[in-house]
């Protein structure tokens, strides 16, 4: 593990990050080198009132966020959920997402709560669960109301979507607005080959979500990003060889009662990981 960092030095002293108070810290708008956004997933502070974790993700100088409803919920009214939405934008963050939001409605009419919830918010895109009985009815919102779904696949446990691939087989077909939040996590323990799947999915790759795992197996061996097995620099190779454009976003699910320390090394690592490609 110590070779994965030090083969960059310290990471946080490449990439122009130090450990910031989130009192103390700006976003910074562009994206990193290839044009990759590495966000984050608010569930990853998900113990943290919204204003709180507003200043965490500012102390991550980054904009990009997918935000889960605990800091924006779909059970208040639509003025109240624009006035929510505009706490995040105030502060210079850009909502790129909402989720992952369970999609198990099967009418047109109950699923149409979700995408009047992302239109309020100002969500251009929705990360998903929907089913494979309710899919059809879930592309017709995407067409009405222009707003992306990325479902987000769930590893072995998942019995509608554990992996890209049953993502991918689902969408074929459907609008191009429909497509696949890849959980690299997830993706591993359900025996898939990220790196491949990222070329395979192509356009269909809309978003992703990322931790890292010492066992690509085990759900309970996440770790901050760089101290696994996860192989970080051939996922960013194949992401600027497709020239992605989405969102990399960090979900760490770990450290809930005190996440920044170990999410802002996982910034630095992949920062450190982006700028040794841009170097090279």
């Amino acid at each position: 593990m110590n070779t994965r960092r030090s083969f960059l030095g310290s990471a946080a002293g490449i990439a122009g990050l130090s450990l910031l108070r989130p009192d103390r810290a700006s976003a910074r708008i562009e994206p990193e080198p290839f044009g990759i956004k590495l966000g984050v997933a608010s569930y990853s502070l998900r113990e943290f009132p919204r204003a709180r974790a507003i200043e965490m993700v500012r102390a991550l100088q980054t904009p990009w966020l997918s935000i889960k409803d605990v800091h924006l919920s779909q059970k208040i009214t639509p003025d109240e959920m624009r006035s929510q939405a505009k706490e995040f934008t105030d502060a210079g963050l850009r909502i790129m997402s909402g989720g992952n939001v369970d999609m198990k409605e099967t009418t047109l009419e109950g699923l149409k709560t979700h995408f009047e919830y992302a239109k309020n918010t100002g969500m251009p895109m929705m990360v998903c669960a929907p089913t494979h009985e309710n899919l059809k009815l879930v592309e017709q919102l995407v067409k009405e109301y222009n707003i992306r779904i990325a479902i987000h696949n769930h590893g072995p446990e998942d019995k509608q979507f554990p992996t890209p691939e049953s993502v991918l087989d689902a969408v074929r077909g459907l609008d191009r607005r429909c497509g696949l939040c890849m959980d690299i996590g997830h993706s591993y323990r359900a025996g898939s080959d990220v790196v491949k799947m990222i070329g395979v999915a192509g356009s269909r790759l809309l978003d992703m979500h990322v931790k890292d795992l010492k066992d690509l197996r085990d759900a309970k061996s996440q770790c901050d990003v760089g101290d696994g097995e996860i192989p970080f620099p051939a996922i960013f190779r194949e992401l600027k060889k497709l020239s992605y454009q989405g969102c990399v976003n960090l979900e760490y699910e770990i450290n809930a009662k005190d996440p920044l320390p170990g999410m802002q090394r996982s910034f630095s690592y992949m920062r450190g990981v982006l700028a040794g490609m841009a170097g090279a």
